[in-house]
């Protein structure tokens, strides 16, 4: 039986009475779903959601009820049927796994040794170099994970702050947040082809935002920054520099933003930097060529990655550290926690820690430098397999033509923009399931040329019968 009618045939939903329900007017989700066709430079990239085409469709999610007891249950029949809902889900989850290759998480992980800790509440609520009263924590895993960052990224223990976040976007709104603390007059500069949580964080704090164009390739529009940065020369300047696009993996030249700005008259002192690492500012550092190093020995204010895209995590996490001198503004002390607290969420999950560190600890340095190499290679397998690619130097995004089947989209779970999609290859795209991906992309576009050959053929025909 489908898990949602197992959960149907034996959830009591609770009856309120008329009077008990009050008779303002109805916003309904589901008058709000998008059957029309929108422009798609109205709204933001990389949708949880595949663009198709011109036209961003919202797929109704399906709800599993809450089982409540019933007498004509035992409790043994209701265990039985929560199983079988679990394990249908579990099923499900083990095919849209091995079907992914359009967003950039990696699926390959193993926590086994961790699963005894899910009977715990671990929660780190607070600033994570300093203990409150809630002694249920892992900030021993969690600061001996940002020190493993702060080497990467070349700064004294003694000289960062930061924390594990929620996710790659909590650690944008966070390097956002300090840059805005510590510049409260200063204009955000991104470029068009930035996350959208960049100019969320923008709204949320009510800052003057400067969204710069971006070049084909994805980067920055260098000289489009330089003349805004003129424009606005008398208010200090908050950055967001991408390392990795969401769509294309461009990376920003860092070392140009900081000539720019130094053209352009803006001091260290009137200027924060925070660079969006979501996925490849933490395979950058790997890199055995040559490539513009991501390092707070240059005159940057904050770095954010995701730990569950590279990393890979059974949870959405990330990292994000700044100057300890930069954090001093937003921090403050917090009684009830007997802690300070400089970060967004307050509690924050205790586990993901654990997760990240597990991992770093498993595979050290070589280990995620292997793992870069072989997705940098095999990112060029679509290139040798005949399929038109676009492939920046320093990226694993493929990006290549949005096929035509919806089908096809939504079974390889591919991200989609105007007339452009990409996969993304990650640790767990192996070369095997690269080769199926071909195959059935190519089959794809085979069914597509016949359906449309076949369509032609029929309105010829059609066109010789009226005459």
């Amino acid at each position: 039986m489908d898990p949602v009618e197992l959960a149907t045939s034996c959830a009591m939903p609770p009856v309120l009475s008329k009077s008990a329900v009050p008779e303002n007017p109805k916003h309904s989700r589901t008058a709000h779903l998008k059957t029309e066709t929108y422009s798609v430079a109205a709204v933001a990239p990389y949708q949880a959601m595949p663009v198709a085409g011109p036209v961003i469709t919202h797929h109704k999610s399906t709800a599993l009820p809450v089982l409540e007891p019933q007498a004509e249950l035992s409790d043994e029949e209701r265990e039985a049927r929560m199983a079988e809902m679990i394990g249908n889900y579990m099923k499900k989850l083990s095919e849209r796994t091995h079907h992914h290759m359009g967003y950039p998480y990696n699926l390959e992980f193993d926590y086994g040794l961790l699963e005894g800790l899910n009977k715990f509440s671990i929660n780190n609520l607070g600033d994570p170099f300093i203990e409150s009263n809630y002694g249920v924590h892992s900030r021993e895993f969690e600061v001996g994970v940002l020190n493993w960052f702060a080497r990467l990224w070349e700064i004294d223990e003694d000289e960062y702050w930061g924390y594990i976040t929620t996710c790659g976007t909590e650690g944008n709104l966070h390097g956002i947040y300090v840059g805005r603390e510590n510049f409260p007059d200063g204009v955000l500069y991104a470029s068009a082809e930035s996350h959208y949580s960049v100019f969320k964080a923008a709204r949320m704090y009510r800052m003057p935002a400067e969204k710069i164009p971006a070049l084909e390739t994805g980067e920055i529009n260098y000289d489009d920054l330089k003349a805004a940065l003129i424009a606005n020369q008398g208010k200090p300047a908050v950055l967001n520099v991408n390392i990795g696009t969401t769509v294309k993996g461009a990376v920003d030249d860092l070392d140009r933003i900081l000539e720019i700005l130094k053209e352009t008259g803006y001091t260290e002192d009137r200027f924060f930097i925070h660079c969006d690492g979501a996925l490849f500012g933490m395979m950058m550092p790997f890199l055995s060529r040559d490539a513009p190093m991501v390092t707070f020995r240059k005159p940057i204010g904050s770095v954010s990655v995701s730990g569950h895209k590279f990393v890979g995590a059974p949870v959405p996490c990330g990292v994000v550290i700044t100057r300890f001198k930069y954090v001093m503004a937003l921090s403050s002390d917090v009684e009830y926690l007997n802690s300070r607290d400089a970060t967004i969420m307050g509690s924050r999950n205790g586990h993901a820690p654990i997760y990240l560190w597990y991992t770093l600890t498993k595979k050290g340095y070589e280990g995620m430098r292997r793992d870069v190499e072989r997705c940098m290679r095999n990112a060029h397998m679509l290139e040798s397999a005949g399929i038109r690619t676009m492939l920046n130097e320093l990226s694993n995004t493929v990006v290549f033509e949005r096929p035509k089947e919806e089908a096809f989209v939504r079974k390889w779970q591919l991200a989609c923009e105007a007339d452009i999609a990409h996969v993304v290859v990650m640790p767990n795209i192996t070369v095997e399931k690269l080769e199926e991906f071909v195959s059935d992309y190519v089959q794809s576009r085979a069914r597509v040329a016949i359906s449309a050959a076949r369509r032609v053929a029929s309105e010829a025909k059609a066109a010789e019968e009226d005459l």
